[in-house]
């Protein structure tokens, strides 16, 4: 068994890629909860959608969004093991960085004059909860992604 520098093993998730795997496996279960018809949380996130719950929003933003987190955890476990995973980890961390820090800046600011279909219950949850958990996924990916490029530059280059 090849041991990286910090004890680490060659090809293992460090910390952070641990974390981005739980974050991914977490909301995903969220997702798939809603999706069998769970309601905890979802008023709050998708508003009208939520007790109209139409197919489109099942299948592609329940349903759809579980499986794409799913493939975000299997990414978080390939960071250490390939270089295009490693692309692929930058993107999603500058995406849902992107997301939760643009969507906060906007209810922030109300750049866009949101109207009343949106309820001050749900920018509020958005602003404390959503957004936050969104920018704790992009750096847990970021993160993630980093250490494995430190951690696989220094296998191939071991100090001597």
């Amino acid at each position: 068994m090849k041991r990286e520098p910090g004890g680490t093993v060659a090809g293992q998730p460090t910390l952070w890629g641990s974390v981005a795997c739980g974050w991914a496996v977490a909301f995903a279960g969220l997702h798939f909860y809603w999706a069998l018809g769970g309601d905890v949380g979802l008023s709050v996130s998708a508003g009208p959608l939520a007790a109209e719950r139409p197919l489109w929003f099942v299948v592609a933003g329940l349903w759809g969004v579980g499986a794409l987190c799913l493939l975000g955890a299997l990414l978080a476990w390939l960071l250490p093991r390939s270089v295009p995973a490693r692309w692929l980890g930058w993107g999603v961390s500058a995406l849902l960085l992107a997301r939760g820090i643009g969507i906060e800046v906007l209810l922030l600011t109300d750049t866009m004059h949101l109207d009343a279909s949106v309820s001050e219950g749900q920018r509020a949850w958005t602003l404390a909860l959503w957004n936050p958990w969104f920018i704790v996924g992009g750096l847990a990916f970021g993160l993630a992604t980093l250490r494995a490029g430190r951690c696989t530059t220094a296998a191939r280059h071991p100090v001597t």
